[in-house]
């Protein structure tokens, strides 16, 4: 069963971008590693963070406004 975006958390993990794109996980990684769209890294992993918001916005072809 497909997800809706609101189904999704505010915040993307990369598991859920794979899940999204139906891609593996060395691609999901090769896209996070030089991301089309705003991707936070925090800690000292460097744990990545996407906005739901701001991933569908891309996935979508959409421009952001403001």
């Amino acid at each position: 069963m497909v997800k809706s975006k609101d189904e999704f958390p505010l915040v993307l993990e990369p598991a859920h971008i794979q899940e999204i794109l139906n891609i593996g996980r060395r691609g999901t990684y090769e896209l996070l590693a030089d991301p089309p769209f705003h991707v936070n890294r925090i800690g000292k992993n460097k744990m990545i963070k996407v906005p739901r918001d701001v991933f569908f916005i891309w996935l979508e072809g959409k421009q952001e406004q403001g």
